[in-house]
């Protein structure tokens, strides 16, 4: 596989970003939805990269999005490329008095804001349930609507639960007119839901944003560990070349990886037409499961091409059965990531100045 020992920089092609988030919300009104507008989803930041605040991502009939967002709150357009159809307009308003957090209870929110069209909406749910919350680890399908992705989002939502239909008190105003939330079609915990869901604790991963530029050399800390900025990555030796075994991310208590089997191998020293493949696992708390797919390389001259594909899909780790039930109703909770394939071209003809070139799309699985 290799020609000669091993020299040059070491180089990942695989990257996992984390986007700091408190908590979100999300309130879905589709079965009886506004003209705009059918989900609204509160998300609070207290971070060095975002501020501090409130955001609501309104979600769109028409599928792309909108972002109102207190004036603390300082937010990256391109980050909502992968939400839905994407990005059709970012606005600051002042959403006075907004908040969201979660109690014994359930859901304390409350937010209000003029919309693009000058038109009022006021959200207020309060969730009094007495009876003990049992929430469980979930993977987010915010990537199933996305039709240009940028990246693999990997929302891991941990101490998720839907907000519970008894003892708690719900607006949903839109220009003076009330709105009826989507309620769950079966009983989970063998209470009824609203099909609000929520997560005091979410991690928001992404994995392999697309990228054209050059690539940064790992900083080598052992024999067995190297560092790229706040992502650490495990080596492990294949006679003398390194070879990358898992990468590395944390977040609060949280951490992500990503594990290779085989690993992957070093590119600068890959021989003429050598190829490899193998599997790759991204995993995290168990509570949320794991996202499971394939990849493979060729070294063509001086050139390295890429492909990775989550194949595997989602598998979720929760034994509750009414969970797995409507995890089976609704197949696009697990397979949603079989849609996406990552491709990338690696230019090493100078070897100490490689540029990478990377993108995504969304393929029909086999």
């Amino acid at each position: 596989m290799y020609a000669g020992t091993a020299t040059g920089p070491l180089y990942t092609p695989f990257q996992l970003e984390i986007d700091p988030m408190q908590r979100l919300l999300l309130i879905n009104f589709g079965e009886d939805p506004d003209a705009i507008y059918l989900g609204f989803e509160p998300q609070v930041f207290d971070d060095e990269r975002h501020g501090t605040g409130l955001i609501v991502i309104a979600w769109r009939v028409d599928g792309k999005v909108d972002v109102y967002h207190q004036p603390g709150v300082r937010l990256d357009p391109a980050t909502y490329a992968i939400a839905g159809d994407g990005l059709n307009l970012m606005l600051e308003r002042p959403l006075a008095d907004a908040s969201f957090r979660v109690t014994e209870t359930g859901v304390e929110a409350a937010f209000a804001f003029e919309d693009a069209l000058g038109r009022s909406i006021e959200v207020a749910i309060s969730e009094r349930n007495p009876a003990p919350r049992r929430p469980f680890g979930l993977l987010a399908p915010m990537g199933q609507a996305a039709t240009s992705p940028s990246a693999l989002p990997l929302v891991l939502l941990h101490d998720f639960y839907f907000v519970r239909q008894a003892a708690t008190e719900v607006t949903l105003l839109i220009d003076g007119k009330s709105h009826t939330p989507d309620k769950m079609p079966v009983p989970i915990d063998g209470t009824r839901m609203y099909f609000m869901r929520y997560s005091p604790d979410p991690v928001i991963a992404t994995l392999n944003p697309a990228y054209d530029g050059p690539m940064t050399p790992l900083e080598h800390l052992s024999a067995t560990e190297a560092r790229l900025g706040e992502l650490t990555v495990e080596l492990g030796d294949n006679q003398g070349q390194p070879e990358i075994t898992q990468l590395r991310r944390s977040f609060n208590d949280h951490e992500v990886t990503v594990a290779f089997t085989p690993p992957l191998p070093n590119l600068v020293n890959l021989a003429e037409g050598a190829s490899t493949s193998g599997i790759f696992t991204i995993a995290a708390d168990p509570s949320v499961g794991q996202v499971i797919g394939e990849y493979a390389l060729k070294r063509q001259g001086s050139t390295v091409t890429l492909e990775a594909i989550p194949s595997g899909g989602w598998y979720p780790n929760e034994s509750k059965w009414t969970v797995q039930l409507i995890y089976l109703m609704a197949a696009d909770f697990t397979a949603w990531p079989r849609s996406y394939r990552w491709t990338a071209t690696l230019d090493l003809t100078h070897p100490s100045q490689a540029t990478m070139q990377s993108r995504w799309e969304r393929i029909t699985p086999p």
